[in-house]
C-alpha cells in the first residue's frame, strides 16, 4: 500500500492505484481538486490543517474505510457525506460546527464516530441509525438531551459525553445492553434512570462534577462495574446495593456531601476495593 504525503506531487501519482493518502498538519487551506477523482482511496488523513470548506465531490470517494477532518476549521459537512458507506472510522473534532447532515445515518458499516470539540446543542438523531457503531465520542459540545431512540445502538461499547450540558439521562439508555464506558463528566446531570441498571456490561462509569443527589437502587445490579467515579456531586447518602458490587475496583465519593459514612462501605474495602471519602 502506498503512502503519499506531498499534495503538490499527488497528481502525478496514479490515482487509480492510491490506496492511502495523508495530509495530516500540512498547512493546507485547500484540498487539491484531484483527491476528489482518486475513487480507489481507503484511507484519507486531512486533519490538522487550515482547511474551511469540503465540496460535495467529497461523496465521490466510495471506498473510503478512514477518513479523518478533524482539527479544520469547516463550517459544515456536505450531505454526500452519506455516499461513503463503507467508512469505518469518521474523525470530525474539533472544527466549530453545531450540526451534522442527516445523510450521516447511512453510513452502516461506521465502528468508531468522533465528534467531540464542537458546537453541537443536540444529539444529532441521525447518529442512532449507526447499528455497528462501537464507539462513539461527543464530548467537549454543548449537548443538553439524548435521543431517545439511543438505545438502538445495539453494539456501542463505549460512549464518551464529557462537557457537554446534560441535565438527564432517557429511561431507554438501559437498552445499550453492550456498553462498557460510559462517560458523563461535567455535565448537569441531576438524577438518573432506573433503567441504568439494565446495562450489565458497564464496567467503568464516570458521573463526576455532576449535580447528583440520588443514584439509583438498581446501580446495585452492574455486576461487571469495575470503577465509579462520583466526585463533586449533592450526594449525601447511597443505595446500600451497591455493597453487591463484587468487581469494583475503585469508589470516589469525594467532594460530596456525606454526613456519615454507610456501614456497607467498610466492606468494599475489605475485599480490597480502593474507596476515597
Amino acid at each position: 500500500m502506498h503512502h503519499q504525503n506531498h499534495p503538490e506531487d499527488f497528481s502525478f501519482q496514479d490515482t487509480a492505484k492510491q490506496r492511502v493518502l495523508n495530509l495530516y498538519n500540512h498547512q493546507l487551506h485547500d484540498v487539491p481538486e484531484t483527491i476528489w477523482s482518486a475513487t480507489q482511496l481507503e484511507v484519507l488523513n486531512l486533519g490538522n490543517n487550515q482547511l474551511t470548506e469540503l465540496p460535495e465531490a467529497l461523496g465521490n470517494l466510495t471506498n473510503l474505510r478512514m477518513l479523518d477532518l478533524g482539527h479544520n476549521r469547516f463550517g459544515s459537512i456536505p450531505a454526500s457525506i452519506g455516499n461513503l458507506t463503507k467508512l469505518r472510522f469518521l474523525y470530525l473534532s474539533d472544527n466549530g460546527f453545531d450540526s451534522v447532515p442527516a445523510s450521516l445515518g447511512n453510513l452502516q458499516e461506521l465502528q468508531y464516530l468522533n465528534i467531540t470539540d464542537n458546537q453541537l446543542t443536540q444529539f444529532p438523531e441521525s447518529i442512532v441509525s449507526l447499528s455497528n457503531l462501537i464507539e462513539l465520542r461527543l464530548y467537549n459540545n454543548k449537548i443538553q438531551s439524548l435521543s431517545p431512540s439511543v438505545y438502538k445502538l445495539k453494539h456501542l461499547r463505549e460512549l464518551y459525553l464529557m462537557n457537554n450540558q446534560l441535565r438527564s439521562l432517557p429511561d431507554s439508555i438501559g437498552g445499550l445492553k453492550q456498553l462498557r464506558k460510559l462517560m458523563l463528566e461535567n455535565n448537569q446531570i441531576g438524577s438518573l434512570p432506573e433503567s441504568l441498571g439494565e446495562m450489565r456490561n458497564l464496567t467503568d462509569l464516570d458521573l463526576r462534577f455532576n449535580q447528583l443527589t440520588r443514584l439509583p437502587e438498581s446501580a446495585g445490579n452492574l455486576k461487571h462495574l469495575r470503577f465509579l467515579d462520583l466526585r463533586a456531586n449533592r450526594l449525601s447518602a447511597l443505595p446500600e446495593s451497591l455493597a453487591a458490587l463484587r468487581n469494583l475496583e475503585k469508589l470516589d465519593l469525594r467532594w460530596n456531601q456525606f454526613q456519615t459514612v454507610p456501614a456497607w462501605i467498610d466492606s468494599l474495602k475489605v475485599r480490597g476495593c480502593i474507596v476515597y471519602l
